[in-house]
């Protein structure tokens, strides 16, 4: 393990998805935060470690972009920039941390 910290990307799995954000296509960033998002909100029995680190970094990025948000700064976050998220991924990102928190997940 390479990074480990506090913050949303402070772990080597959400760093790998910023990364595979970075060299995603910009039109490509939404859908693939709103995929690990849904994934973590969805209805499997289990959720890992790896699904919701990803989950808590998808998240950080739709709060980022909330009016009243602060910005997803990290060393290890996406450093290229994303899309104008829609409204709508701010109740699936909260859906998603409910999901994180409960004792289906193995991160809770």
């Amino acid at each position: 393990m390479g990074t480990w910290d506090i913050g949303p990307f402070d772990n080597d799995t959400a760093a790998d998805f910023a990364d595979e954000l970075d060299e995603a296509a910009l039109e490509e960033r939404e859908a693939m935060i709103r995929g690990v998002l849904k994934r973590a909100a969805g209805p499997a029995d289990f959720l890992s470690v790896s699904a919701s680190e990803r989950a808590v970094g998808a998240a950080a990025l739709v709060a980022a972009q909330h009016p009243d948000g602060d910005p997803a700064c990290s060393n290890y976050g996406p450093s290229e920039p994303l899309p104008e998220l829609p409204p709508d991924l701010r109740m699936l990102a909260v859906d998603a941390l409910d999901q994180v928190v409960s004792n289906r997940s193995e991160l809770a």
